[in-house]
């Protein structure tokens, strides 16, 4: 990474086909970890969201294999990594977003469970609302 870039936290979410079998699906998001890996980029988080249903058909397909990286970068780097993303064909799409410190602040919450899980009423409140 250049020195005189400042280093940003990015968000990438991308959909593989789902015609690839399960060792092909790996071995795409291993060429995109490696590709951060060998640029010295940090990698925050990882997610595979696994093959989930389309919003809309894409390419005459319904169904895509979705991954997601967090990771700290440069700007130069990220137009590296969206070139490549261009030039795979077994990606259907993909999104890559700076992070401002509110989103780096929902993802950590996320993480460790405080955004997304209603917490359980406790019985006393339970009996106040049935009442």
């Amino acid at each position: 990474m250049s020195e005189t870039q400042t280093t940003r936290q990015y968000e990438a979410m991308f959909i593989i086909t789902p015609l690839l079998t399960d060792e092909q699906m790996k071995e795409v998001v291993d060429k995109f970890r490696n590709l951060l890996k060998n640029n010295n980029v940090e990698i925050v988080h990882e997610e595979n969201w696994g093959l989930n249903k389309l919003a809309y058909p894409i390419k005459k397909k319904s169904t895509g294999f979705y991954h997601l990286f967090e990771f700290k970068a440069t700007p130069d780097f990220v137009a590296k990594w969206e070139t490549e993303f261009k030039r795979d064909e077994r990606i259907m799409r993909y999104l890559t977003v700076h992070l401002d410190r509110y989103g780096i602040e929902f993802n950590e919450k996320r993480r460790k469970g405080e955004i997304g899980k209603r917490p359980k009423a406790s019985a006393t409140e339970e009996e106040t609302t049935n009442s």
